[in-house]
């Protein structure tokens, strides 16, 4: 039996909305993000007379495995997957690209496939279309940075990962008033609005400014206030392009509210995650973090998370 433990994916924003008014860059979307370890993605596969497929998930999980499957060099022997942990989905934690790498390394790896990395998985499972966060996370965790695409590139390439404190830790925040979800046709219509629409003069320059100027060079050093304040600015005005589809930099009132509420309690690097509802905050301890979402629960449902290393695969 093979047992995958993927991590969750914290996205901070792209670099670069391509489309109509395109601005000549050379490359499409990038970003940043970290990797957390909860709720995270664990999936188990083992031997089974037919293909079966149980547990939260689990139609998703199945089209993740038939896709690694139609490309596999040789038919694999049939196995009973399942899901056993899996957060919401359109939550903000990259639910999709997780899942599918787990699926597709755990059948990979129960079926003595060859080894791949998560950008050849992605490539099997059909993710990494847009950002490659959650792909390079899956392998490296931490603090990752990836410049985008270039036509014909199947998966941004990693441009950076670096490891955060070991005492940090991310209060992870849902609001509790029924905050609306983004995914599938409606994120479509979002890109496709903004791709349509003259971007911001400058924001690209300016997002990669404050993400290789001001929030790795923290993210280096340990200085939490100078990685908070950059982390903030990165993630509001990476909502920029999505400004008419949002309502505003973040999707909706509710994240907004919270994403105020945490930044007045004197906690600096918070924002939204892709396009939430889930809000992130970064913190200095796990006291510091648990406090906060004490503090927020009235607004919101939260727990406390600490920064990955990636994904780990157990044998039985």
């Amino acid at each position: 039996m093979t047992r995958v433990t993927a991590p969750s994916r914290l996205h901070f924003g792209l670099f670069h909305v391509p489309g109509g008014g395109d601005d000549g860059a050379a490359r499409a979307f990038g970003g940043v993000g970290l990797m957390i370890d909860q709720p995270g993605v664990i999936v188990s596969a083992r031997p089974a007379g037919s293909w079966q497929f149980e547990g939260q998930l689990a139609s998703r999980a199945q089209v993740f495995a038939h896709r690694f499957m139609a490309v596999a060099e040789h038919p694999p022997r049939p196995l009973s997957v399942l899901v056993e942990r899996c957060p919401e989905e359109h939550t903000g934690l990259g639910v999709g690209t997780q899942l599918g790498l787990a699926v597709g390394k755990a059948v990979a790896v129960e079926t003595g496939g060859p080894e791949l990395t998560a950008a050849g998985l992605a490539g099997r499972v059909g993710r990494g279309e847009r950002s490659a966060v959650g792909v390079h996370g899956f392998d490296r965790g931490g603090l990752i940075v990836e410049p985008g695409k270039r036509p014909g590139e199947a998966v941004s390439p990693l441009l950076m990962r670096v490891g955060l404190p070991d005492e940090w830790r991310v209060a992870v925040l849902v609001p509790a008033g029924g905050a609306e979800r983004w995914g599938g046709s409606r994120e479509q219509r979002a890109f496709a609005a903004a791709g349509g629409s003259p971007r911001p003069a400058g924001l690209t320059d300016a997002l990669c400014r404050i993400a290789l100027l001001g929030m790795l060079p923290a993210a280096v050093a340990g200085d939490l206030p100078a990685f908070g304040e950059a982390v903030h600015e990165f993630n509001r005005r990476a909502g920029e392009p999505f400004a008419a589809e949002q309502g505003g930099a973040y999707a909706g009132p509710e994240v907004a509210g919270l994403v105020d509420a945490a930044r007045t309690l004197g906690v600096k690097g918070v924002g939204q995650s892709s396009w939430g509802p889930g809000v992130f905050a970064v913190a200095g301890s796990a006291d510091e973090a648990g406090w906060l979402v004490g503090k927020l629960r009235p607004l919101a449902r939260g727990w406390v998370a600490k920064p990955s290393d990636g994904h780990r695969v157990e044998r039985e």
